[in-house]
């Protein structure tokens, strides 16, 4: 069951909408042009010198300004939109989340702009802009560690936020999520329990699957097991990925070792590499992945996983947003349980 934690907001919605605005007189002034020169650059910059053009577009990131693509194109000052930005779509969690959160903002009449925002870092200040520039009822971004360009544009759009997949002590507005570094000790703290002392993390790149490989790590040293070194994969995780690292690995596998992945793509191509190899799976090799997508399910042997309810985490953060839309009060932080589910790799 998902708890929730009241914090003294960073900023209320009536504190960040009382912030002057920036406008783009104040971007030309900034620049040293005309207004008219700042619509160019933002419209048509083809039209404008290069460095008159950079000058503005410093400007625009110093000052934090957001175009309003679609002023008065609106009866209203609502749009009845609502901007979602999730890494990828290609896995079961991610997309799972996507299409609860959207059916109930559909069902409270908001339709969702969703944003692939891939995992390339350095890209959220140009894509959280341009979203806003559509002016947006509220906003859903995935993680929490973002840059201070990026939290000052948020505050000062005096929307609902909720951000969701993390926790941290800080959220810049509401959070849905969980602790990934927690996971991982989970999976290490299981293969313990069943007699495990030597141990390898296979973790894609991206930051949350390597917080969960980091708590893995840790709470394998903590408990003064071995721990056998491992390559960080290229995020997202693929299954030839995870078949690609048993290979790499296959010296330091002569003895019984236990294998947790940062996702069930990693784990179902280590268990079908290490049944090539001829390594017994769980005997000689123990493998827990995370994400109980349905591979990991209907494979033969079936994997152990990490679940974690994609469904509740979209469902909860439209629920928030709608109580905010709505002028009431919403919890700050809300925690998403999640749950090991054993199967035969274990």
């Amino acid at each position: 069951m998902a708890t929730t934690t009241n914090l003294t907001p960073i900023a209320t919605a009536a504190q960040r909408a009382a912030r002057p605005a920036v406008k783009i007189t104040d971007v030309a002034a900034a620049a040293g042009v005309a207004p008219m020169t700042v619509s160019r650059v933002i419209n048509t910059p083809d039209r404008v010198a290069a460095e008159t053009a950079r000058r503005v577009r410093d400007a625009i990131v110093r000052l934090g300004y957001v175009p309003n693509m679609i002023a008065g194109g609106l009866s209203s000052r609502r749009s009845r939109m609502i901007a979602a930005v999730v890494p990828t779509i290609a896995h079961p969690m991610f997309s799972e989340m996507v299409l609860s959160f959207t059916n109930a903002m559909r069902d409270a009449g908001y339709q969702v702009m969703l944003t692939v925002s891939g995992y390339a870092s350095g890209t959220e200040p140009e894509l959280v802009r341009a979203l806003l520039s559509r002016r947006p009822d509220a906003l859903l971004l995935t993680g929490v560690d973002r840059p201070a360009e990026v939290t000052r544009m948020l505050a000062d759009s005096a929307i609902p936020v909720v951000e969701i997949w993390d926790m941290a002590e800080t959220p810049t507005d509401m959070l849905v999520g969980f602790d990934h570094a927690e996971v991982g000790a989970a999976v290490a703290r299981m293969f313990a329990a069943k007699g495990h002392d030597r141990y390898v993390a296979v973790g894609a790149g991206d930051a949350r699957a390597q917080a969960r490989m980091d708590g893995f790590r840790r709470a394998v040293l903590q408990a003064g097991h071995t721990l056998l070194p491992a390559p960080v994969l290229p995020a997202p995780s693929t299954i030839m990925a995870g078949r690609d690292v048993v290979r790499a690995l296959l010296p330091l596998l002569g003895q019984r070792t236990a294998m947790g992945c940062s996702s069930d793509l990693l784990a179902f191509g280590a268990m079908t590499e290490a049944k090539v190899q001829g390594i017994a799976v769980p005997d000689r090799l123990a493998i827990c992945g995370f994400g109980n997508f349905e591979l990991a399910a209907a494979c033969e042997p079936p994997i152990t996983t990490v679940n974690v309810e994609g469904g509740t985490i979209g469902r909860t953060a439209a629920r928030l947003l709608l109580e905010r839309l709505g002028g009431a009060d919403a919890p700050r932080k809300t925690h998403i349980p999640f749950r090991i589910v054993e199967r035969a790799t274990t």
